[in-house]
Protein backbone atom coordinates (compact mmCIF):
# COMPACT_ATOMS: atom_id res chain seq x y z
CA UNK A 1 0.00 0.00 0.00
CA UNK A 2 1.29 3.66 -0.99
CA UNK A 3 1.40 6.26 1.49
CA UNK A 4 -0.52 9.83 0.53
CA UNK A 5 2.34 11.40 1.65
CA UNK A 6 5.54 9.70 1.26
CA UNK A 7 8.48 10.41 2.49
CA UNK A 8 11.55 13.33 1.62
CA UNK A 9 14.47 13.06 1.73
CA UNK A 10 17.49 15.19 0.95
CA UNK A 11 21.41 14.64 0.85
CA UNK A 12 21.60 14.16 4.45
CA UNK A 13 17.93 13.71 6.06
CA UNK A 14 15.19 11.89 6.10
CA UNK A 15 12.06 13.61 6.93
CA UNK A 16 8.34 13.73 7.24
CA UNK A 17 7.14 16.88 8.82
CA UNK A 18 3.58 18.40 8.96
CA UNK A 19 2.51 21.40 10.43
CA UNK A 20 -1.01 22.40 11.14
CA UNK A 21 -0.69 26.63 11.24
CA UNK A 22 -3.80 28.98 12.81
CA UNK A 23 -3.39 32.37 11.46
CA UNK A 24 -6.03 34.92 12.72
CA UNK A 25 -6.56 38.17 11.45
CA UNK A 26 -5.79 40.96 13.95
CA UNK A 27 -8.29 41.72 16.51
CA UNK A 28 -10.27 38.46 14.99
CA UNK A 29 -12.17 40.63 12.65
CA UNK A 30 -14.32 39.22 10.55
CA UNK A 31 -12.41 40.10 7.23
CA UNK A 32 -12.34 37.09 4.81
CA UNK A 33 -15.14 36.37 1.86
CA UNK A 34 -15.19 33.03 0.27
CA UNK A 35 -13.48 34.78 -2.80
CA UNK A 36 -10.78 36.06 -0.45
CA UNK A 37 -9.96 32.48 0.71
CA UNK A 38 -10.50 30.67 -2.39
CA UNK A 39 -7.74 33.52 -3.68
CA UNK A 40 -5.50 33.16 -0.21
CA UNK A 41 -5.37 28.86 -1.13
CA UNK A 42 -3.69 29.61 -4.43
CA UNK A 43 -1.22 32.37 -2.69
CA UNK A 44 -0.07 29.78 -0.12
CA UNK A 45 -0.19 26.89 -2.69
CA UNK A 46 2.57 29.43 -4.85
CA UNK A 47 4.46 30.19 -1.64
CA UNK A 48 4.96 26.62 -0.42
CA UNK A 49 6.18 25.68 -3.72
CA UNK A 50 8.64 28.21 -3.49
CA UNK A 51 10.09 27.95 -0.28
CA UNK A 52 10.49 23.81 -1.18
CA UNK A 53 7.18 22.95 0.91
CA UNK A 54 3.55 21.68 0.35
CA UNK A 55 0.10 22.92 1.52
CA UNK A 56 -1.58 19.59 1.86
CA UNK A 57 -4.60 21.18 3.21
CA UNK A 58 -6.58 24.40 3.72
CA UNK A 59 -9.62 26.03 5.10
CA UNK A 60 -10.49 29.03 7.08
CA UNK A 61 -13.75 31.10 8.17
CA UNK A 62 -14.16 34.99 8.17
CA UNK A 63 -11.06 35.83 10.63
CA UNK A 64 -9.15 32.83 10.67
CA UNK A 65 -7.52 30.12 8.77
CA UNK A 66 -5.92 26.27 9.11
CA UNK A 67 -3.22 25.53 6.46
CA UNK A 68 -1.55 22.64 6.82
CA UNK A 69 2.10 22.50 5.43
CA UNK A 70 5.07 19.70 4.98
CA UNK A 71 8.30 20.84 4.89
CA UNK A 72 11.75 20.37 5.05
CA UNK A 73 13.71 20.41 8.25
CA UNK A 74 16.36 23.05 6.96
CA UNK A 75 13.83 25.40 6.82
CA UNK A 76 13.09 27.99 9.56
CA UNK A 77 9.07 27.48 9.96
CA UNK A 78 8.67 31.04 10.97
CA UNK A 79 10.37 32.27 7.82
CA UNK A 80 7.67 30.08 5.61
CA UNK A 81 5.01 31.68 8.01
CA UNK A 82 6.08 35.05 8.07
CA UNK A 83 6.55 34.41 3.95
CA UNK A 84 3.33 33.20 3.91
CA UNK A 85 1.32 36.10 5.80
CA UNK A 86 3.45 38.81 3.93
CA UNK A 87 2.87 37.54 0.43
CA UNK A 88 -1.63 36.61 1.08
CA UNK A 89 -1.34 39.92 3.33
CA UNK A 90 0.05 41.92 0.19
CA UNK A 91 -2.21 40.55 -2.31
CA UNK A 92 -5.27 40.10 -0.37
CA UNK A 93 -4.98 43.97 0.22
CA UNK A 94 -3.80 44.86 -3.62
CA UNK A 95 -6.90 42.56 -4.80
CA UNK A 96 -9.59 43.35 -2.83
CA UNK A 97 -8.77 46.39 -0.75
CA UNK A 98 -12.05 48.12 -0.84
CA UNK A 99 -13.70 45.54 0.73
CA UNK A 100 -10.98 44.70 3.13
CA UNK A 101 -10.31 48.83 3.79
CA UNK A 102 -13.28 49.20 6.34
CA UNK A 103 -12.37 46.08 8.78
CA UNK A 104 -8.54 46.66 8.68
CA UNK A 105 -6.89 48.45 12.01
CA UNK A 106 -4.21 50.66 10.77
CA UNK A 107 -3.99 48.61 7.09
CA UNK A 108 -2.75 45.39 9.35
CA UNK A 109 -4.64 42.16 7.84
CA UNK A 110 -3.05 39.49 10.51
CA UNK A 111 -2.46 39.47 14.39
CA UNK A 112 1.66 39.08 14.98
CA UNK A 113 0.95 35.75 16.64
CA UNK A 114 0.52 32.19 15.16
CA UNK A 115 -0.03 28.74 16.25
CA UNK A 116 1.93 25.60 15.50
CA UNK A 117 0.91 22.39 15.73
CA UNK A 118 3.27 19.35 14.57
CA UNK A 119 2.80 15.81 13.77
CA UNK A 120 3.90 12.72 11.83
CA UNK A 121 0.12 11.54 11.77
CA UNK A 122 0.42 9.06 14.89
CA UNK A 123 -2.01 9.77 17.55
CA UNK A 124 -0.44 11.99 20.70
CA UNK A 125 -0.81 8.80 23.00
CA UNK A 126 0.89 6.39 20.89
CA UNK A 127 4.03 8.96 20.43
CA UNK A 128 4.05 9.54 24.11
CA UNK A 129 4.43 5.38 24.49
CA UNK A 130 6.99 5.16 21.87
CA UNK A 131 8.87 8.06 23.48
CA UNK A 132 8.45 6.63 26.83
CA UNK A 133 9.34 2.81 26.03
CA UNK A 134 12.93 3.46 24.39
CA UNK A 135 15.50 1.46 25.11
CA UNK A 136 18.08 2.28 28.34
CA UNK A 137 21.48 3.31 27.73
CA UNK A 138 23.25 0.05 28.43
CA UNK A 139 24.46 -0.17 32.31
CA UNK A 140 28.53 -0.24 32.86
CA UNK A 141 28.16 -3.43 34.34
CA UNK A 142 26.39 -5.15 31.30
CA UNK A 143 28.67 -3.79 28.98
CA UNK A 144 31.83 -5.22 30.91
CA UNK A 145 29.75 -8.42 30.82
CA UNK A 146 29.23 -8.08 26.82
CA UNK A 147 32.53 -6.93 26.19
CA UNK A 148 34.21 -10.02 28.29
CA UNK A 149 31.94 -12.71 25.94
CA UNK A 150 32.31 -11.08 22.68
CA UNK A 151 36.36 -11.26 23.45
CA UNK A 152 35.83 -14.68 25.05
CA UNK A 153 33.96 -15.84 21.78
CA UNK A 154 36.86 -14.68 19.82
CA UNK A 155 39.32 -16.19 21.59
CA UNK A 156 37.51 -19.50 20.71
CA UNK A 157 37.00 -18.74 17.00
CA UNK A 158 41.08 -18.15 16.82
CA UNK A 159 41.58 -21.65 18.57
CA UNK A 160 39.35 -23.32 16.22
CA UNK A 161 40.70 -21.90 13.05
Amino acid sequence: MQEKYPWRTGRHCISKIYNHLIFVTKYRRSVFTSAMLIRMREIFEETCTQMDSSLLEFGGEDDHVHPLVESLPKLALSHLIGKLKGKSSYVLRKEFWPLLKPKLWGNHLWSPSYCVVSSDGAPLDILKQYVKTQRQPTSEKSAMISRREKGHRNYRSKILA
